[in-house]
């Protein structure tokens, strides 16, 4: 039986406070059209198919939109929520989404009430077994009181052994004439992260190693690292990474979906099939003037420009002119002067104009436009003050 395995959606997700959602549909499309081409028996979501817990209409309307192309296939649907998802929200959808033949699952649920889907694959007649762990965080894996007495490293044996044993426990939906399939969203010892996860749920402390999943499985469908790897283990077990690059840390990532072969005798075999409607994202160097002769190079790409020359008044604007994606402008480090730490030293027979001027200095501005609007400004500001004293009507 043939299956897509693909994660980290991330609908909603705006960079730099651009809107993707656009590209998203369109990356979202790409996969319903590899989901008919390859007429596979199941599409495997794990999680955070959303990039946040109360997402907008617009992401709403193009998640929904796209499971039911995804079903429209002929494939089934299993879905389940990650650490940006609402799993309330997914679980009361289920009944719903159930009549399409889509299963969401927002919390985890005991094997025989949802955290084992079971199903005939439409090109074999075959059986699959499709265990679903969606993400637990530690402060759910771990109860309070153990979070606070034990150290770190004992915490994080813990959280390990929660996972384990859920994991256990939904194995034992598996059955031997199956194809026997894990979806987890969480960290595995050893993966390397993507570039733009939520730091705070991808820490060292809590993470499972691979061999938790076992033998058992034909293959582990893995979502919550971005970055599209596979991890030495007695079994498969994989991440497909996110199809679109969510952030500058990704931009040397490649946007992958996973064509899934297995038998029920058999280990799964994958193919990584290339999602090529997402923009690229780029970070680029150079004066303003070197990025301008440059920037039919750069095509449609995101960019993220760092500024090879001083600072000076308007930069930004020249910028965006020339190069209309950048959606993050800098000065590289190498010129932007770091400001002094020194306690200031009073100077009371230096003029505002210099001391204005002595602050440019220390943060690499070299533009005599700025000095000369400090001075006009100046000029105005304590013009109108004299002629409030000479006339006598100040306060």
């Amino acid at each position: 039986m043939k299956f897509l395995h693909t994660s980290d959606w991330h609908i909603g997700k705006t960079l730099k406070g651009s809107s993707r959602l656009d590209e998203q549909e369109a990356v979202l499309a790409e996969i319903v059209g590899l989901a008919e081409q390859h007429q596979v028996d199941a599409v495997l979501i794990a999680g955070d198919l959303y990039d946040a817990a109360a997402p907008s209409a617009d992401a709403q309307r193009i998640l929904i939109k796209t499971l039911l192309a995804l079903a429209g296939t002929g494939a089934r649907v299993i879905a389940m929520a990650g650490n940006h998802d609402s799993p309330g929200m997914l679980d009361a959808y289920r009944p719903l989404a159930g009549h399409a033949g889509i299963t969401l699952v927002g919390q985890p649920r005991a094997a025989d009430r949802g955290g084992v889907v079971t199903f005939t694959a439409r090109s074999t007649g075959e059986t699959a077994n499709v265990a679903v762990l969606p993400f637990l965080s530690q402060r759910w894996a771990i109860r309070a009181a153990d979070l606070l007495t034990h150290t770190p490293a004992e915490a994080a044996s813990s959280y390990d052994q929660q996972i384990r044993e859920l994991l256990t426990h939904l194995k034992s939906g598996f059955t031997t004439d199956a194809v026997n399939i894990v979806m987890a969203h969480l960290t595995v010892s050893g993966a390397v992260h993507g570039g733009g996860e939520r730091a705070a749920q991808t820490i060292f402390e809590y993470w499972v190693p691979a061999s938790a999943f076992g033998t058992e499985p034909h293959y582990v469908a893995l979502g919550h690292l971005h970055r599209r790897q596979t991890l030495p283990a007695s079994c498969p077990v994989a991440y497909s990474g996110s199809p679109i690059c969510v952030d500058f840390g990704e931009q040397d990532n490649t946007p992958v979906v996973v064509l899934v072969e297995a038998t029920p005798n058999s280990p799964a075999r994958t193919t990584d099939l290339h999602i090529t409607t997402g923009r690229r994202l780029r970070t680029v160097r150079g004066t303003v003037a070197d990025l301008a002769r440059r920037a039919e190079e750069f095509g449609d790409a995101f960019l993220r420009v760092y500024i090879t020359e001083p600072t000076r008044a308007g930069i930004r604007e020249d910028v965006l002119e020339v190069l209309p994606n950048a959606l993050e402008i800098r000065i590289d480090p190498e010129f932007a002067a770091t400001a002094s730490t020194r306690d200031a030293v009073p100077q009371p027979d230096r003029s505002p104009s210099e001391l204005f001027s002595d602050f440019c200095a220390q943060r690499g501005v070299a533009d005599p436009r700025v000095q000369a609007l400090f001075d006009e400004l100046h000029d105005t500001a304590t013009s109108a003050a004299d002629a409030v004293i000479a006339t006598g009507t100040g306060a």
